[in-house]
C-alpha cells in the first residue's frame, strides 16, 4: 500500500481550511485518512502552517510521498533537511548544527522579506501622496485657468453692451422738424422789440415821479404866491424867515471883512 502526504479541504464555503494528512493513494479525495499531521490556514495573515515533525519523519521513513504543496511546507519547517541528513547517516550533533545554521539563514530571509514588504508599503504611501499632490496642483491650475478665462469675458461684456447701445442709438431715426414748431419761434423773434417800448414808458413814469417828489423851496413858494396875488401858507412863511435870518450874519461878516481889507 502506497501512502501520500497531502491536503484535505475543510471549513465552510469561501472560508477554506486544510489538514495535512497521511492517506492511501487509492482513496477518494474526501475518503478516510490514516493520520492527521497538521493544518494549513490560508485566510490568516500571515499564513499559518503547523506540522508534527516526528510523525512526518515517521511516514517519510515508511516511504510516504508528499505532494508538492506539502513538500514546500516540510521544506519551510526544515523537516526535509533533517530527513536527508538522517538518510546520509549523520550524527545527531551534526544534524543539530546544520539545523541551527539553517534557522539563522531562515531568520535573515524572513527579516529581508519583512523589510521588503515595509518598503513596498512606504513606496505605495509615497506614490499616493504624490498623486494627491499632483491632483491638487492640477485642480489649482484648472481653477486659475478658469479665473483667467472669466476675466476677459467679464471685461468684454460691458464693451459688447456699450456697442449694442451705440448700434441701437444709430439705428433710431432722427425726429422730424414740424412746421408748427418753427412758427412760434418766428413770432417770438418778431415780438422781441415790444419790451423795449415798455421799458421806455417805465423810465418816463419814474422821471415824472421823481420830479413830483422834489419839493419846492420855501422862497420859491413865497415868490410864486406874490406873483399870483395870493398869500403863502404860514408854515412856508416861517421857513422863509428862518432861512433869511441865517443868511444875514453871513452877509454882515462879509461886509466887515471888506472894511478891514480896505
Amino acid at each position: 500500500m502506497s501512502v501520500k502526504l497531502r491536503l484535505r479541504r475543510m471549513g465552510k464555503k469561501k472560508k477554506p481550511f486544510y489538514r495535512i494528512v497521511a492517506i492511501d493513494s487509492r482513496a477518494a479525495r474526501n475518503g478516510r485518512y490514516l493520520e492527521n499531521l497538521g493544518f494549513y490556514n490560508p485566510i490568516s495573515d500571515p499564513v499559518e502552517v503547523s506540522v508534527k515533525e516526528e510523525r512526518a519523519l515517521h511516514w517519510l521513513g515508511q516511504g510516504a510521498i508528499p505532494s508538492d504543496t506539502v513538500r514546500s511546507f516540510l521544506r519551510r519547517k526544515g523537516i526535509l533537511l533533517k530527513w536527508h541528513l538522517m538518510k546520509s547517516g549523520a550524527d545527531e550533533a551534526a544534524i543539530d548544527q546544520e539545523i541551527e545554521k539553517w534557522k539563522t539563514v531562515q531568520l535573515e530571509h524572513e527579516k529581508r522579506a519583512e523589510a521588503l514588504v515595509e518598503q513596498k508599503k512606504r513606496d505605495k504611501a509615497k506614490e499616493k501622496k504624490e498623486e494627491a499632490n499632483k491632483a491638487a496642483e492640477e485642480a489649482k491650475a484648472a481653477e486659475e485657468a478658469k479665473k483667467e478665462e472669466a476675466k476677459p469675458e467679464a471685461t468684454a461684456e460691458p464693451e459688447v453692451a456699450a456697442e449694442e447701445v451705440k448700434a441701437e442709438v444709430a439705428e433710431q431715426p432722427e425726429p422730424e422738424v414740424k412746421e408748427a414748431d418753427t412758427e412760434p419761434e418766428v413770432v417770438s423773434k418778431e415780438a422781441k422789440p415790444e419790451p423795449e417800448a415798455e421799458v421806455k414808458e417805465d423810465v418816463k413814469e419814474t422821471d415824472s415821479k421823481q420830479e413830483a417828489s422834489v419839493e419846492p423851496e420855501p422862497e420859491a413858494v413865497v415868490e410864486e404866491a406874490k406873483t399870483e396875488g395870493t398869500e403863502p401858507p404860514a408854515e412856508v412863511k416861517e421857513e422863509a424867515k428862518a432861512e433869511s435870518d441865517k443868511a444875514e450874519p453871513a452877509g454882515d461878516e462879509s461886509a466887515e471883512e471888506k472894511e478891514k481889507k480896505i
